[in-house]
């Protein structure tokens, strides 16, 4: 199974053909530009629940930060890789410091 091919078979009938071949690649495009964008990015995969999927977040080193879904563990573990990037599980390593302290200073900036 291909990194994403989810997307392509939970497509509705409705959907244009290739729908998940374009939200794969643009999900992709996304993390890779955010990466090219950004020093000292990190994966950290947060794991399914009951109401979303799994998801990966890739956090830089100045706490900045984007949150994408994943088919799986294993398919943001390889997207990291290919990335060149660290992946870590947030259940045992929990957010850096630095996403929540960007966040605080967002949250003062706007509001």
């Amino acid at each position: 199974m291909g990194l994403f091919s989810w997307m392509s078979r939970s497509k509705s009938a409705s959907s244009p053909q290739g729908a998940g071949r374009d939200a794969k690649a643009e999900t992709v495009a996304h993390l890779k530009q955010f990466v090219a964008s950004h020093t000292g990015c990190e994966v950290f995969i947060e794991p399914p629940t009951r109401v979303t999927q799994t998801t990966m977040v890739i956090v830089a080193d100045t706490g900045e930060w984007t949150r994408r879904r994943v088919p799986d563990e294993s398919a943001a573990r390889k997207l990291a890789q290919q990335l060149a990037i660290p992946a870590f599980d947030v259940n045992l390593s929990g957010y850096p410091s630095r996403m929540r302290e960007w966040n605080e200073q967002q949250r003062k900036s706007h509001g």
